[in-house]
Parts: structure tokens; sequence; C-alpha cells
């Protein structure tokens, strides 16, 4: 069991790392945000176009990779929405069974088919090197592979999940 909790503690490690550039990629997400509203404004007094479809099409990549990538970050610090009035109202091992049996039985057998089902869609965009539609838009393979990284990421995080709800039921404490 200490190999698994050791392993469970380097994907800790690694999902917390991911959190925390998160937070830089939302501090960028709010500048290039305000960056494209002053210049979309400043713009039109000027006449002149100073924003761009590249800032709007960042703005929708940098909260895509938030969302997709902080769900294992969220996972981490059970940060998910749980019917509280129900779950506070359990025994801790009886906490630990569902989570045991939610995270194994659902969790990751969806992790697993989102992955399967992921690498076509990844491998089709990047042997075209896709770019948006639109005129200045930019690359999507690289977006596109971020669904694919963000469903590795929730596979690990709920492979530590599992971990800590074996060790909680084997007697450790939380």
């Amino acid at each position: 069991m200490n190999t698994l909790r050791a392993f469970s503690r380097q994907i800790d490690r690694l999902t917390d790392w991911v959190g925390f550039a998160l937070r830089w990629l939302a501090l960028a997400l709010v500048a290039v945000g305000v960056i494209n509203v002053v210049g979309r404004y400043l713009g039109a007094q000027l006449g002149m176009q100073l924003s761009s479809n590249a800032l709007l099409e960042f703005q929708l990549q940098a909260f895509s990779v938030i969302f997709l990538l902080g769900a294992s970050y969220l996972l981490r610090h059970d940060g998910h929405i749980r019917v509280d009035i129900l779950n506070n109202q359990l025994k801790p091992r009886t906490r630990a069974w569902i989570d045991l049996v939610g995270t194994v039985g659902f969790l990751l057998p969806f992790c697993l088919v989102m992955i399967h089902f992921s690498v076509d869609f990844v491998v089709r965009s990047w042997s075209r090197l896709e770019v948006s539609p639109n005129p200045g838009g930019l690359p999507l393979y690289p977006i596109k592979t971020m669904l694919l990284v963000a469903f590795v990421l929730l596979l690990l995080q709920g492979i530590s999940h599992a971990i800590k709800c074996l060790d909680r039921l084997a007697g450790a404490p939380k």
C-alpha cells in the first residue's frame, strides 16, 4: 500500500502543479480580455481596428484549458458539487465506499471512453495542422490536444482518489 500511496502523492503533485499553472493562465485570460475590450472601444474612437479574432480565440481557448484541466484539480481538492445534506450525515467509511464505487464505476470508465474517442480526433487535427476558419484565427490542434490531456489527468487523479478511498477503508486517516 505504501507504493500506491507514493504513486498517489506523485499524481497529486502533478495536479497541484497544473492548478498553479492554471492560475497564471486565468490571469492572462483576464489581461487579454481587458486588452481586447479597451482595443475595441479605443479603436472605435480612433476609427481603427485594435481588436482581433486571435485575441477573441485566445480568450475562448484559455477558458477551455482552464475548464478542462481544472477538473482534475477540483477532484484533487474535493471541489466538485455533492449533495452535502446527505453526504455530511453519512459515516466516513460509507462516504469512502460511495466515493470508491463512483470513482471506479463511473469516473475511470468515463475517462477511458473519452480518451479512446479523443485520440483519433486529436490525431486528425494534428495531421492537418488544423487552424480556425476565422481570419487571423489561431491553430486548433493544440486546444484539441488539451481534450486528451485533460482526460488523462482526470484519469490519473481518479486513480489517486481511489487509492485514498482504499486507504480510508483500510483505516488510515483522511
